[in-house]
């Protein structure tokens, strides 16, 4: 009996070894398929960075274009700031991209939404903004055209007493 106890353990090890080694093979072979999607994964957010930045500089080349002869600054609501911060008093962004937070106490804070890090805070703020920029090319707008309505006006009358003075005056 003694001999068959011995033989069925070292009957159960191979099978046991064999078991263990089949679980580290399909383990492993999990573990490089994830390394290798996350490689890819790196890659394309290489490849999407740099579009990303592109993009962004090529947003605030047009946003300084566009908001410089409309305004120095656009409010931004403090309800459109992310949680993060607290505290905010008023915000503005002026047409380089730059978000000025006022706190509280006083603190003002300038944030670059150009850099990398305060990307998330920008589309926050774009998506606030914009509508507001379209209220301020709405108000330019009417501002020209008062201005055309005005001088027309006023034009017609010289005209008029200019044509009257040449009729007068040879």
């Amino acid at each position: 009996m003694t001999q068959e106890a011995m033989a069925k353990p070292a009957v159960d090890l191979p099978l046991q070894d064999t078991r263990r080694v089949e679980k580290k093979s399909v383990n492993f072979q999990e573990i490089v398929d994830s390394l290798k999607s996350a490689a890819d994964d790196i890659g394309q957010i290489s490849e999407l960075t740099s579009e990303e930045k592109n993009l962004v500089a090529q947003f605030f080349g047009s946003l300084l274009k566009l908001m410089k002869p409309l305004a120095p600054s656009i409010p931004v609501s403090s309800s459109a700031i992310p949680s993060g911060f607290v505290n905010i008093v008023t915000a503005h962004v002026d047409p380089t991209g730059h978000l000025a937070l006022v706190f509280d106490d006083g603190h003002v804070e300038i944030r670059d939404l150009s850099e990398e890090k305060n990307r998330d805070l920008m589309v926050a703020v774009v998506g606030d903004v914009m509508p507001k920029f379209k209220g301020l090319t709405s108000q330019a707008k009417r501002k020209v055209e008062n201005r055309i309505k005005f001088l027309s006006n006023v034009t017609k009358e010289m005209q008029k007493s200019a044509d009257a003075l040449s009729a007068v005056m040879p």
